[in-house]
């Protein structure tokens, strides 16, 4: 079993569902076609385009990684209220772990980031591996500030003997106010990522509605060479104002 569990611990780092891979390959099969046919009128530009796709998937796969995040600091927040309220009620810390997987499949389901890395303590703890290691091995794969600091307080509180309930009572403290913090911010950005989104949409509105309006009007620019050169400067252009929109709205808390 213990193998079995060493073998999730390196499948679990941040990986991606095959769901959202699917999802993330057409969504960008679908980008390379539109820019083909709005910058050069040809689908045979999906070719010197091709590029553009493993670049859209690398920033897609860095997003939903930083969702992953998000989403494993909330459900710590809530899993390490749950071992504090079970510490409360007379369990051990190795018990209240164990009380706090069963809460945390009832308010996020088993296939929750949280459940995974939950269920792992259960059978760590199970094969007599120090919860201590547990916590650390969590925060490795992880990767998150939170669940870091936690395993390393905790591993610091279990050396020096120190009162285990009032030290989880107060990481639970520290931890819910920097996520009220970052609650926050995230809502003062959440109007600009918006704005983002829309500007990055913008241009095309433009060429389409002029496209119907006037047409023949940009045909100067399509299958020619000098017409090649300056839609590739213009697709350039905007490819680097994306990412660098991306940049500045994007706020790692």
């Amino acid at each position: 079993m213990w193998r079995n569990l060493k073998r999730r611990e390196l499948l679990f780092d941040h990986r991606i569902s095959n769901k959202d891979k699917i999802k993330s390959m057409i969504e960008g099969v679908g980008i390379i076609m539109l820019l083909s046919l709005f910058f050069y009128r040809s689908l045979w530009a999906v070719l010197f385009l091709s590029p553009l796709f493993f670049l859209y998937i690398k920033e897609k796969n860095k997003s939903l990684v930083r969702k992953r995040r998000r989403e494993i600091k909330e459900q710590f927040k809530d899993a390490i209220l749950s071992v504090s309220a079970n510490q409360k009620a007379g369990y051990s810390v190795e018990n209240s772990f164990r009380q706090a997987y069963g809460d945390m499949v009832l308010l996020y389901g088993k296939d929750s980031p949280i459940c995974e890395e939950l269920h792992n303590i259960v059978i760590g703890l199970g094969n007599n591996i120090i919860l201590e290691k547990l916590l650390y091995d969590f925060a490795k794969r992880s990767r998150t500030e939170d669940v870091l600091e936690f395993a390393q307080v905790f591993a610091a509180a279990k050396r020096s003997g120190g009162n285990m309930t009032q030290i989880i009572e107060k990481s639970v403290t520290v931890i819910e106010e920097k996520a009220e913090v970052e609650k926050e911010i995230q809502i003062l950005l959440a109007a600009k990522q918006m704005e983002q989104k829309i500007m990055n949409v913008v241009p095309f509105g433009i060429l389409l509605y002029i496209h119907v309006t006037s047409k023949g009007y940009f045909d100067v620019l399509y299958h020619n060479l000098p017409g090649i050169i300056i839609m590739t400067i213009c697709l350039g252009v905007y490819i680097m104002a994306v990412l660098l929109s991306r940049k500045v709205v994007h706020i790692e808390v």
